[in-house]
């Protein structure tokens, strides 16, 4: 990937990008902010040896998870991707018992419906206005 700017590793590094340049379909130049975390965490060195030695299909994964964890661990450098883990976790928890919620809300509606229904026939109320009788004329 030989042009004149280069990857982001290659100009942080003040160095010619070299055509077979590991980071360059990785973190371009066009979006510093996604190498900057990783140089910062990891270092360009070791980002660079941490993308080697790896399948084709594995290097966009690899280098997302990279820039990732770096961006995370420079936000927030105690808890870093635990903290993202326990919000995660927090938001599955509150979506779990909001549909438990809607269930028994679900619920009671097919009990009150069935229970109407149940009424209805018992009392014959649901045979219409077709079997209503009109009362006896009265001179």
């Amino acid at each position: 990937m030989s042009n004149s700017t280069g990857c982001a590793a290659c100009k942080y590094l003040r160095r010619r990008c070299a055509k077979d340049c590991a980071l360059a379909p990785y973190f371009s130049t066009s979006h510093p902010e996604r190498f900057a975390p990783a140089r910062i965490i990891f270092g360009a060195t070791d980002v660079s040896r941490m993308l080697q030695n790896l399948a084709v299909e594995q290097l966009n994964q690899r280098a997302n998870a990279i820039a990732s964890e770096a961006y995370r661990r420079v936000r927030d450098p105690v808890y870093a991707v635990q903290s993202n883990l326990a919000e995660t976790q927090a938001q599955v928890a509150l979506h779990s018992v909001q549909q438990q919620q809607h269930q028994q809300e679900n619920q009671v509606q097919l009990e009150n419906h069935q229970y109407n229904l149940d009424n209805t026939q018992q009392f014959g109320l649901d045979q219409g206005p077709s079997s209503f009788q009109s009362p006896p004329n009265f001179p």
